[in-house]
């Protein structure tokens, strides 16, 4: 899966940047648990399902 897409996913879903630094990108949501995107053009599959399934979204 593309970041891009799995980031446009998550901000849909009204998560929120914050921080970008080192090799992940940091997002949080008020009441939910925090996520890491990790930083490459392209997210292993399996981490992009487990990323979204902890966001509640999958």
């Amino acid at each position: 899966m593309k970041r891009r897409d799995l980031i446009r996913m998550l901000e849909t879903a009204g998560y929120n940047k914050i921080r970008d630094t080192g090799d992940h990108t940091i997002y949080k949501k008020a009441g939910c648990v925090i996520l890491q995107v990790p930083r490459h053009r392209e997210v292993n599959e399996n981490t992009a399902k487990a990323i979204l399934k902890d966001a509640g979204l999958k």
